[in-house]
């Protein structure tokens, strides 16, 4: 089993047949002698950051199922700050059109001018989910970053469009979080990037 860590930059998809012909993700992974990589999850055309890449479809399944519950982090830029009252309701769960939806935590980062940085978890991986979340409550994302799945971090060394191998232990981790869910004990590692 091989399992990829890419740092994928805003303006690729994660699809092999675009319509729009746009680049994808697929075009910069090494190549396989069977089989094909499987994204685990996906992120938008405008969203960055940390997206696993894996030969085993088993092992992609069960990090994406909700049954399992798995953890994701991102960084989000927002337009304008988010009063208490919002930030509650994004914690309490709003309908954001298929069913209510809520952020495990949502933190203020740090901010400047008309934007605001706020970290964020959840378990589940619907469509758009995180922009859908804040557009409920009247915000406005501007920039999103994937920065953990599971218990991998986005490593801060890897460039965007550059990817690195998971090693026996670091799929061990996925394996096992893919089984029980994935419960942090540590701070999550913050990203280096700036406004």
């Amino acid at each position: 089993m091989r399992v990829l860590a890419y740092h994928k930059p805003v303006g690729e998809m994660v699809t092999r047949n675009d319509p729009q012909g746009r680049s994808n993700v697929f075009e910069r992974l090494p190549p396989l002698r069977n089989g094909k990589w499987v994204a685990v999850g996906r992120l938008d055309y405008n969203t960055s950051g940390l997206l696993l890449l894996t030969n085993s479809g088993e092992l992609a399944n069960r990090l994406m199922h909700p049954r399992h519950e798995v953890e994701r982090a991102y960084a989000v830029r927002v337009h304008g700050a988010l009063d208490a009252a919002a930030l509650a309701r994004l914690r309490q769960g709003v309908d954001i059109g298929d069913g209510p939806a809520a952020f495990e935590s949502i933190e203020a980062s740090r901010g400047a001018g008309s934007n605001r940085w706020y970290r964020v978890r959840l378990r589940e991986g619907r469509n758009r989910e995180v922009r859908r979340l804040f557009e409920a409550v009247g915000g406005c994302v501007n920039r999103l970053i994937r920065t953990r799945y599971g218990p991998i971090p986005l490593p801060q060394e890897l460039d965007p469009g550059a990817w690195r191998e998971l090693d026996a232990g670091e799929i061990a981790l996925l394996r096992s979080a893919s089984q029980t869910g994935f419960q942090p004990r540590a701070k999550v590692v913050r990203q280096r990037k700036t406004c």
